[in-house]
């Protein structure tokens, strides 16, 4: 009998969005993407996926600056049709809660340091929803950042048991 598949909670980074949505000059690995998505949401009772606050606004951000007008309102629609849908519990993914003030105050003393390295703010808050997720999820549960940056990549909290 094959071992039990350890739990799995996935943080999407904004690459991963992007490619999910096709936004134009930012999915050439729409593919990839796909392939590891169709994957992941064949079980949905093991793999937990979350779209974190900050790939939502970065996403719609680069989402704004497609030169096309008539692919940017077409990307934008399908955009908030996904967002609406993770929000509700409809979509592969869930919508991860904003944070609080409180919370952002307390990234904010750690950003010097992690801009020094070239992580953004967005990247930042990613990190932490990940160590959030790590501190609140048992041991035995992996918890890991999907990403294509190399800065994110290596977030990934093995289970033990």
């Amino acid at each position: 009998m094959p071992a039990a598949i350890a739990p799995c909670t996935i943080l999407m980074d904004t690459c991963i969005f992007l490619n999910v949505l096709e936004v134009p000059g930012r999915s050439q690995d729409r593919d990839a993407v796909w392939r590891e998505l169709d994957r992941l949401v064949e079980d949905p009772d093991t793999h937990h996926l979350l779209l974190p606050m900050a790939a939502i606004i970065e996403t719609g951000n680069f989402i704004a600056q497609v030169s096309d007008g008539r692919q940017r309102r077409e990307t934008a629609l399908r955009f908030t049709k996904q967002v609406k849908a993770a929000i509700e519990g409809s979509a592969p993914w869930q919508a991860m809660e904003p944070p609080d003030t409180a919370t952002i105050r307390s990234w904010l003393a750690e950003f010097p340091d992690h801009a020094m390295r070239g992580v953004g703010m967005g990247d930042l808050s990613i990190l932490k929803e990940w160590e959030r997720c790590c501190a609140r999820l048992p041991r035995h549960h992996r918890v890991r950042i999907w990403s294509l940056d190399h800065a994110l990549q290596g977030y990934d909290r093995s289970p033990r048991p």
